[in-house]
């Protein structure tokens, strides 16, 4: 553990303590006490109806499984086609590897760039560097670059749009089934099973990871 964690939790720093309760809104900045919660319930600001945080206990427990399990459906998703057409006998597949390359062919740069990241970088990014963290917590350890690490996964959070991704094939598969046998290839589907883990995820605010690594839950 490190110097940091120890002083927040140690008597003999008070003020550091009294600190390490205090939580403040993200929506207006209103600064609270933080006070001790039941499972499922939720602190909002009496300010502006904002919610401060959770009980996250449970959550916290299942989230290194959802990390791999997330990690393990995106190497499914884009190893595998998502769909197979079969047009006058044509048949014609793709990944979503081969959908960023099929844009920037078509000089869509930008879009081939937009959908790379969205889809493909800042997911993935994300699921690493939780597993970069959970994985030594588990163990009570403190990982090295914790407090940048956290920040990062913040910062990247909202720029990953899988979610958004299955929305826009799934459109398309219902127009073009009308002029052409759509087949939903395995990578579809492991696309539909990534965005349900990846909510789950979701659900965990990683500035609790600070509170778990203080004090690790029983």
């Amino acid at each position: 553990m490190n110097e940091t964690a120890a002083t927040a939790s140690d008597p003999r720093h008070p003020e550091r303590a009294e600190l390490d309760r205090l939580v403040a809104c993200e929506y207006c900045d209103a600064v609270y006490r933080r006070m001790p919660i039941s499972p499922g319930e939720r602190a909002q600001c009496v300010r502006c109806g904002g919610e401060l945080y959770h009980e996250s206990r449970r959550a916290y427990r299942r989230l290194l499984p959802l990390v791999v399990t997330a990690l393990i459906l995106f190497i499914v998703s884009n190893a595998y086609p998502i769909v197979e057409m079969d047009l006058r006998g044509v048949r014609t597949q793709t990944t979503l590897w081969g959908a960023v390359q099929a844009l920037y062919a078509d000089d869509m740069t930008l879009v081939a760039v937009l959908v790379f990241a969205t889809t493909i970088l800042f997911p993935l990014t994300e699921m690493l560097m939780m597993l970069y963290l959970l994985v030594p917590m588990a163990e009570n350890r403190m990982p090295r670059g914790f407090d940048r690490i956290v920040r990062g996964i913040r910062q990247t959070r909202p720029w990953g749009m899988i979610e958004v991704f299955m929305i826009g094939v799934l459109v398309s598969l219902v127009k073009l089934s009308t002029m052409a046998e759509v087949l939903p290839g395995i990578a579809l589907w492991s696309f539909g099973a990534l965005v349900v883990v990846l909510a789950a995820m979701l659900s965990f605010d990683p500035r609790d990871l600070w509170r778990y690594l203080e004090r690790p839950p029983r």
